[in-house]
């Protein structure tokens, strides 16, 4: 039997805390544990000297396969519309050579350094690539399994209805190994919303796979894609299956109407998930959960063909969250923590989570007083623990 006891730390309520973990779980969480008995396998101790301890922190929506992370400067001179984003990419892709499994696995290895220990990562899906870039993140999630929790996308970048057969390529996607069927702007890329979530709800019911679309659409426009998403959940049964990445027409309602859209997306179990770019107008993240609505949370692209911007760090992207809805209390602050960690798993679907006995022993250590100083200072790991075992010290793989 492999055993961790993890001695000193302290919970995020204060309370000093060790941590006994056999064979990848956690076994007991207390005060002072006694050191395990008996000769069935060696313990190994790990004094936390004080650090705070924290859960696997979770990343709900990001590309691994686009990233240029690890490689040479990407000169971005591309138009300003979101369509001239996703050609100019899809160009680049097709021609540049990148390779989608060794850029998917440098940037998998650089969140599980940093504390990521559960990742849904959207990976593109259309007719010029076909299943080439699942392929190549098919095999980073093999061979982090022991380590790094991935949950793919299978996601039409380019939209489906005026590509011919991609819809095909995601049916295909869906039995080779993704785990979710992605989406995109029905209104505002496929231009017929109607048709385009007919499509989506069917694929989804025929695996019986969630779906998590990426709603960029404004104002009326998103609210309207958001009311056909009702009706279509709750005539197949898909509640608490739904994600909405983005959201953005929600952030630009008056109250009243955002709140009644809240109401019907907590009664159906639709979970948000923000970026909280500075440019957009984006959730609120109080009003989400005021309402029941689960919002989690996730960095989009990181150093791509889209953006220059973004790392690997959950704790930084907290306080990006912070940022974004004028979160400055400590007890608000904790609230951007809950984003990229209980609440990420909850948006995602990742089970026997946490720091509880019985789940899968995936924790942080970091040298900060309470959560609002780790999402403030978002201070170099000092240890991460994956499914049991010591993956990363300071911030470095080991």
């Amino acid at each position: 039997m492999e055993r961790l006891l993890i001695r000193n730390a302290r919970a995020l309520d204060g309370a000093p805390a060790d941590v006994l973990i056999e064979n990848g779980r956690i076994a007991a969480i207390g005060e002072s544990l006694a050191q395990p008995a008996g000769a069935a396998g060696r313990c190994t101790t790990e004094d936390a000297g004080g650090a705070l301890l924290l859960p696997g922190l979770v990343e709900a929506h990001t590309h691994l396969d686009k990233t240029v992370w690890g490689m040479p400067w990407y000169v971005n001179k591309c138009g300003s519309r979101l369509v001239d984003r996703i050609d100019n990419e899809r160009q680049w892709r097709a021609t540049s050579g990148h390779d989608a499994g060794r850029a998917s696995l440098a940037l998998g290895q650089a969140f599980l350094a940093a504390g990521t220990t559960r990742l849904r990562t959207h990976v593109d899906i259309d007719t010029d690539a076909g299943l080439r870039h699942l392929e190549g993140v098919l095999a980073t999630q093999a061979q982090l399994a022991d380590r790094l929790d991935i949950q793919i996308v299978a996601f039409p970048q380019s939209g489906v209805l005026d590509r011919e057969g991609t819809d095909a390529l995601l049916d295909r996607s869906l039995r080779e190994g993704a785990d979710i069927l992605g989406w995109l702007d029905p209104c505002a890329i496929d231009r017929d919303p109607a048709a385009s979530l007919d499509v989506m709800f069917a694929l989804a019911d025929k695996h019986g796979c969630p779906v998590d679309i990426h709603l960029h659409e404004p104002g009326e426009m998103g609210v309207f894609t958001l009311e056909l998403m009702f009706e279509r959940i709750a005539a197949l049964g898909m509640q608490h299956r739904v994600a909405i990445s983005h959201g953005f027409c929600l952030g630009e309602l008056d109250e009243r109407r955002r709140d009644a859209m809240l109401a019907r997306m907590a009664d159906l179990g639709v979970a948000v998930i923000t970026t909280a770019p500075p440019s957009r107008p984006v959730p609120a993240v109080m009003a989400c959960r005021a309402a029941g609505v689960t919002i989690a949370g996730g960095n989009d692209g990181i150093r791509d063909t889209w953006t220059p911007y973004g790392a690997p760090d959950m704790l930084e992207r907290a306080m990006m969250i912070g940022l974004r809805n004028n979160l400055r209390r400590d007890d608000e602050l904790a609230v951007a923590l809950d984003c990229v960690t209980y609440a990420g798993a909850r948006a995602c679907g990742f089970a026997e989570y946490g720091v509880q006995v019985g789940a899968r022993a995936d924790l942080v250590l970091v040298q900060a007083g309470n959560a609002a100083e780790a999402v403030a200072a978002h201070p170099v790991r000092k240890c991460v623990i994956a499914g049991g075992r010591i993956v990363a010290r300071d911030g470095v793989l080991v």
